[in-house]
């Protein structure tokens, strides 16, 4: 019966032992989060045990939670602690969700929980895109730091201008998520720019009246599928750059004559060679001339053969020509004397 006994009263102290650890690990656990809970508690964002001991479990930050609902409750904003850990687990951030719906909620924007965190998740700066639907920003077009310092464009009187714009947007918080950015905005803008200006018949009505350009660059609806709504398009500046068309027809110009010299050449080469030809055709013929004239002798001699020329026949030839060269001497002689 002493065996048994003391069997049970071992089981028994093991038991005492186990529990007090276990009680103790809970106390501890308790403890470190007695801070949080009673803070919470004190807030009227209340936390239980539970969800705290299931944050560590779930590497979530218990701090950023419950400072996140105390904040939201405080603002009149119920979200759950679920739905905040759910946020941190897809890797948002809850602080800057929760002081972004508060702002909205202050400026009487309608901003849900659900479309807060799908811009936060997306990337976007969701803080700063409701602090930009209550401030509006100034997009400067187009933008220096791209390189670029002026949108340059041509009317129709072939005058350059050069422009600065300032555009004046807020953010359109239902059209954020897959709405185009900044860029888009600008080049949108410059495209309007060079539309409008491009389609003045005369550069001095674009300086004088530069809300023309505005007018008709707000007129397009330039941020439709955009995260921005354009509030106004001011002109900061134009300047009057080169005279495009002045310059395109001293080009188009000195193009014509460069080809009409072209043109005068290819026929002063064709006049040559055809001269080049009439020199060789003419010595051509004199040679036939020559090859005709060798043949008189030849033919002379066949003729008193054959008794078709007598003597004084050819006589008669020989003072007939020399006469004729007599003559010629003479003329050319004349000729010379009236030229002296």
């Amino acid at each position: 019966m002493t065996l048994p006994l003391a069997e049970t009263i071992n089981g028994m102290t093991i038991f005492w032992i186990v529990l007090g650890i276990v009680l103790l690990i809970l106390l501890l656990v308790m403890f470190s989060f007695i801070g949080l809970y009673v803070r919470a508690l004190v807030s009227g964002a209340h936390v239980t045990f539970a969800d705290l001991i299931g944050m560590r479990l779930r590497n979530v930050s218990s701090v950023v939670i419950v400072n996140s609902r105390i904040q939201a409750m405080r603002a009149g904003l119920e979200v759950s602690t679920k739905e905040m850990e759910s946020h941190v687990l897809a890797g948002g951030n809850v602080m800057r969700v929760i002081n972004a719906m508060i702002a909205a909620n202050k400026a009487n924007i309608d901003l849900s929980w659900k479309t807060a965190t799908a811009i936060d998740l997306a990337g976007r700066d969701i803080l700063e895109a409701v602090q930009t639907s209550v401030n509006p920003k100034v997009i400067d077009v187009p933008n220096p730091a791209l390189g670029r310092m002026t949108i340059d464009a041509v009317s129709k009187d072939g005058i350059q201008l050069k422009v600065k714009a300032r555009v004046t947007v807020r953010t359109n918080i239902k059209s954020l998520v897959g709405g185009a950015t900044e860029e888009t905005i600008i080049a949108r803008v410059g495209e309007g720019i060079v539309t409008a200006i491009g389609s003045s018949a005369d550069y001095k009505d674009v300086l004088e009246n530069p809300d023309h350009i505005s007018k008709a660059v707000l007129h397009k609806g330039l941020d439709a599928n955009t995260a921005f709504e354009i509030l106004s398009i001011d002109i900061a500046d134009i300047d009057v750059g080169e005279n495009v068309g002045a310059k395109l027809q001293a080009d188009q110009a000195e193009s014509d004559k460069r080809r009409f010299q072209a043109e005068a050449e290819k026929r002063r080469a064709l006049a040559v060679a055809n001269e080049q030809e009439f020199k060789a055709l003419a010595q051509q013929n004199r040679a036939k001339v020559i090859e005709a004239e060798s043949q008189i002798p030849m033919a002379m001699a066949e003729a008193f053969r054959s008794g078709h020329l007598g003597i004084m026949d050819y006589y008669r030839m020989r003072n007939i020509q020399a006469d004729t060269s007599m003559r010629e001497s003479l003329g050319t002689g004349s000729g010379e004397e009236r030229k002296e």
